[in-house]
């Protein structure tokens, strides 16, 4: 089966992270929090404004993003499980980091 998501919604393939104590205890299934990261698999063609024109989605398939810890659909889509978002669930995308800084951690855009 595809999926193809309408409006602003997106499909996120949820990624799995194996958690563990700073001792290196795996913890089980039952004592993890919900993830809240994943993989964007595809993209809406975005929602419409008051004009009827379409506004540009800022998230991009393949990208990793963070999204709402309870927001979205889940879906089986195969023996996979899926989330279908709205891109408003999205909280930030995942990007690397192009260099270190010193001293205290600042936010991009942020200003002290």
């Amino acid at each position: 089966m595809n999926l193809q998501p309408l409006g602003d919604r997106l499909i996120v393939e949820v990624l799995e992270e194996e958690m563990s104590t700073a001792s290196g205890i795996v913890l089980p299934d039952t004592a993890k929090e919900k993830p809240q990261r994943g993989r964007v698999l595809a993209v809406g063609p975005g929602a419409r404004d008051e004009h009827g024109k379409r506004i540009e989605m800022d998230v991009a398939e393949g990208e990793e993003v963070v999204f709402s810890k309870y927001g979205g659909s889940e879906v089986r889509l195969g023996a996979d499980e899926v989330l279908i978002l709205r891109e408003s669930d999205v909280l930030a995308k995942v990007t690397p980091r192009t260099r270190k800084r010193k001293g205290k951690r600042e936010l991009a855009g942020a200003t002290a």
